[in-house]
This record gives C-alpha cells, sequence and structure tokens, in this order.
C-alpha cells in the first residue's frame, strides 16, 4: 500500500505564499545544501506528483525549461503526475493526466503497488484530502521568517486533527523540516 504525503514550505507565520498567487521569495531563506538534498530524495522515494490545478499550471510552465539541469528537474519532469482539476483538459507536461475527482482515483491509486505520491503546494487540495482521510504524513519546511499576509497553508476547520511528530531536522538557513503522521483515532 502507497502512502500519500503532503509536501511544503510555510512561513512561521504559517502562509505558503504571499498576498499574490506564486509569491514564494521566501524559499529563498530556506534554500541551501540540506534542503536541496531532501528535495533530491523525493525524486528517489516517490513515483507520481499530485498538484491542485493552480500548483501545477506553475510547476508546468517552470520545469520543462527550467535552467538548471540537476536531478531534481530530471525527477520533476520525468516522473508521472496528476492535474486536479475541474476545468482543465489537457495537462500540457510530460506524464501528465488530469483527474477532476482526486478522493477515489488517490484512494485507488494508494491501494496499489507502487512508491510514495508526494503532493506539492495545493493547500487547497491537501485540505480536503486531509479531510477525507487519505493524507498519511505532512512534512512541512518552517521558513524562520514572518511574511504578514498571504495564503495560509492550513485552512479552517471544524474539527481538530491531532497530529504524532515523527521527526524533525534543522537547515543551516533556521529551516525546520518537521514531520507529522495524523494520529489514529
Amino acid at each position: 500500500m502507497r502512502k500519500l504525503i503532503v509536501w511544503d514550505l510555510m512561513t512561521l507565520d504559517g502562509y505558503f505564499e504571499g498576498t499574490k498567487p506564486w509569491d514564494i521569495d521566501f524559499h529563498n531563506l530556506a534554500w541551501g545544501p540540506e534542503l536541496q538534498r531532501y528535495a533530491e530524495q523525493f525524486g528517489e522515494e516517490g513515483d507520481l506528483l499530485v498538484f491542485g490545478r493552480k500548483t501545477y499550471e506553475g510547476m508546468a510552465a517552470y520545469w520543462p525549461t527550467a535552467e538548471s539541469e540537476d536531478t531534481i528537474k530530471a525527477y520533476m519532469n520525468g516522473i508521472a503526475k496528476i492535474a486536479v482539476s475541474r476545468t482543465m483538459t489537457e495537462p500540457g507536461w510530460n506524464n501528465a493526466r488530469v483527474v477532476s475527482d482526486p478522493v477515489p482515483e488517490l484512494t485507488r491509486l494508494k491501494q496499489e503497488d507502487g512508491k510514495t505520491i508526494f503532493l506539492f503546494g495545493s493547500a487547497a487540495l491537501a485540505d480536503s484530502l486531509l479531510k477525507a482521510g487519505l493524507v498519511d504524513e505532512i512534512r512541512i519546511c518552517v521558513v524562520p521568517v514572518i511574511l504578514g499576509g498571504g495564503n495560509p497553508l492550513f485552512k479552517p476547520a471544524q474539527d481538530q486533527v491531532p497530529l504524532k511528530l515523527i521527526d524533525t531536522a534543522t537547515t543551516a538557513s533556521g529551516a525546520v523540516i518537521l514531520r507529522y503522521e495524523p494520529a489514529k483515532a
């Protein structure tokens, strides 16, 4: 059985992007050798990436023509990808497909053999999959900055979601990588 892991960078005050879409310059405050190695491991650990439409469109616009020629670019362009959207019809990126209803599709995919399924960015999609009980782990890199406003990673909820800490790591830049799994009821 495969795991579904949510990965994102977040400011200390809880934002995964600033007040405008793709306002993620704060990522540069965390980037360094440790986060580079961490990101490269995703390509070894996973075999499928899932994105909400907005995140997918940004990734699809960036990675095929990214100037870097590193391991991350290679796996981002080569790995299987799902764009979750009710409006897109053609994914327009290598090895990708569009899914309009992610809960049954990811429920099915998690039952298959394979490597980890990663969801990058896509806070609204992550929220819906967490509420559906499909998220096995949340990995967050807390960037040492207070942004003061933007799009929160975690959306308002009626119920608490208890989490169990499974690992922490600190980078030279002062970023902290936290790994949690939803606590079992």
